[in-house]
C-alpha cells in the first residue's frame, strides 16, 4: 500500500462540482492498493501518517504529528500511485489491486483512519474527483507499507 502525504492548510474534494469533503489545517492522503496487499498494509500506513512527525514548531523543525496537532485528514482513493511508468509512454496499473479488492480494503483503511479519533474526511471510490489543495511548506512524503520489511540500519 502506499500513500502519499501532502500537508495543507485547507483542501476539499468534489465529484461532478458537488462537495463531498473539505478540511482545514491537516494532510491529504492519497492512497493507493496494491494486488499484495492486506489489513496488515492498512495498519501501517494508518500508523505511519499519524505518527509522523511532519508538522513543524514555531522554529520550522518537524516535531509533530497529525495525532500531536488533531489534525484533519482528507483521504483519497488513487490508483495511479501504482502505475509503471518503466516500459513505453503509457502507465501500467497492473500492479494495482482489482477494483472490488481494492474498495473494501480502501474502506478498511479508512475506518482505521476514524478509529485514531482524528476528523476524516473523503470522497468516493473509483469516481472522477476534483481535488483542491492549498498545500503547507509544501510539505509531499510518500510511505510505501512494503518498506516495513525492509531491515533499518544502524
Amino acid at each position: 500500500m502506499r500513500a502519499l502525504l501532502q500537508r495543507v492548510t485547507r483542501a476539499s474534494v468534489a465529484i461532478d462540482g458537488n462537495p463531498t469533503g473539505s478540511i482545514g489545517l491537516g494532510l491529504v492522503v492519497f492512497i493507493g492498493i496494491s494486488k499484495e496487499d492486506s489489513p496488515a498494509d492498512s495498519l501501517h500506513i494508518v500508523d505511519k501518517t499519524t505518527n509522523l512527525r511532519i508538522f513543524s514548531d514555531n522554529e520550522g523543525k518537524f516535531q509533530s504529528s497529525a495525532l500531536d496537532t488533531n489534525a484533519e485528514l482528507l483521504v483519497v482513493s488513487q490508483f495511479t500511485l501504482y502505475g509503471n511508468t518503466r516500459k513505453g509512454r503509457r502507465p501500467s496499473f497492473t500492479n494495482a489491486a482489482m477494483p472490488e479488492i481494492a474498495k473494501s480494503l480502501f474502506e478498511h483503511t479508512l475506518q482505521l483512519f476514524k478509529e485514531t479519533g482524528l476528523r476524516v474526511e473523503t470522497g468516493r471510490f473509483q469516481a472522477n474527483m476534483e481535488v483542491s489543495i492549498v498545500n503547507d511548506g509544501p510539505v509531499t512524503i510518500m510511505l510505501d507499507s512494503d518498506n516495513r520489511q525492509i531491515p533499518k540500519a544502524n
